[in-house]
């Protein structure tokens, strides 16, 4: 597919300066533009790109002032990193979707199957499961029984969804993830572990993306909730009757204990852990690698182990790496006081 300067100006509000018929048919990042591409500017440490990029077009913010003359068509708009990603999702819409239940898949014949789904080789669908229209799950995933699945999800290979779970409208879930397994549930006794029957299930909302080999248990009683809008990188763990609120991003390798709840707009930084039964309340940020032990008051930005506010973190840094030197000078100064008082005696 080709497109113009025109018609892209066209489909995110930009401004053309230079041929406004160039056209593109693939992406580039700036530093490894080549002619047929569009490429962006939005981080001001890659600007001297912009004057040697072999990109046909480059998409640039309206208050970047030009040094010198430029070889390709610039299109302005607002915020460059914003347009780049409207235009690739319009690029991802436009591939053709698969259709159809291959051969070789398996679909229990008390599954409702919507129009227009694609089920790929070795597939398998469960009993009472509803798949809504346009879904695509492709080779090799498992959905069990009475499943409830909306319209235009999409399952890449090897996911598996246990039974019971419900998932909503335009739910991606990449390669290796696991919804609704039993969430980690026993009682000790004198000759070691009774397991807890996990009788609940696992509601994701609309348009949640979840990365590959996260897992999201189901809940003991009652549901684990993926609110609407999340996006869960890879390598996530979320235990049994967690809740994560609308629009909360997480980073790879975050760990949430049983219970715990997350509010809407946090966003949460890689390996960052939490302990179960608190509460992270809206808008805030977790950096990388915290520990959060306790409840938040929202707004906050927090880091560290036990996690504290980063400017407090930060600070307490700054003394950390003096330490060495601070004992040896309060060892110093021990000394003196001693013989300070030797000598008084």
């Amino acid at each position: 597919m080709e497109f113009t300067a025109k018609q892209i100006a066209g489909l995110i509000g930009g401004r053309i300066e230079g041929n406004e018929n160039a056209t593109v048919n693939t992406f580039a990042k700036i530093e490894e533009g080549h002619e047929g591409a569009i490429s962006f500017l939005s981080n001001p440490k890659y600007t001297h790109y912009l004057y040697e990029t072999k990109s046909t077009i480059v998409l640039i913010n309206n208050d970047v002032e030009l040094e010198q003359q430029v070889s390709t068509t610039l299109i302005r708009v607002s915020n460059a990193y914003e347009a780049v990603a409207k235009l690739l999702q319009i690029y991802e819409s436009a591939k053709p979707k698969k259709s159809g239940i291959d051969s070789m898949a398996f679909v229990s014949h008390k599954a409702t199957i919507g129009k227009d789904v694609y089920i790929g080789a070795f597939a398998c669908i469960g009993d009472g499961t509803v798949i809504g229209d346009g879904t695509q799950i492709y080779p090799h995933t498992v959905i069990g029984d009475n499943v409830q699945i909306g319209a235009n999800c999409l399952f890449y290979p090897n996911v598996t969804i246990y039974q019971g779970c419900r998932l909503g409208n335009h739910v991606t879930i990449h390669s290796g993830s696991v919804i609704g397994a039993d969430g980690f549930g026993f009682a000790p006794n004198a000759e070691g572990y009774d397991k807890i029957p996990q009788i609940g299930i696992v509601i994701i909302e609309d348009d949640v993306e979840i990365g590959a080999n996260t897992c999201v248990d189901r809940s003991t009683m009652d549901a684990t909730i993926i609110h609407k809008g999340v996006k869960l990188d890879n390598l996530i763990q979320v235990a049994h009757n967690c809740e994560v609120g609308e629009n909360t991003v997480m980073s790879a390798q975050v760990g949430l204990a049983g219970s715990t709840k997350i509010g809407a707009w946090c966003m949460v930084g890689g390996q960052a852990g939490f302990s179960g039964h608190i509460k992270l309340a809206d808008r805030t940020f977790i950096g990388a690698q915290a520990g959060v032990i306790s409840n938040t008051k929202g707004g906050e930005q927090l880091i560290g182990t036990p996690a504290i506010d980063s400017k407090v973190f930060f600070k307490s840094m700054a003394v950390l790496k003096r330490l060495p030197d601070m004992y040896k000078e309060l060892s110093q100064l021990k000394k003196e006081l001693a013989e300070l008082k030797s000598k008084q005696n």
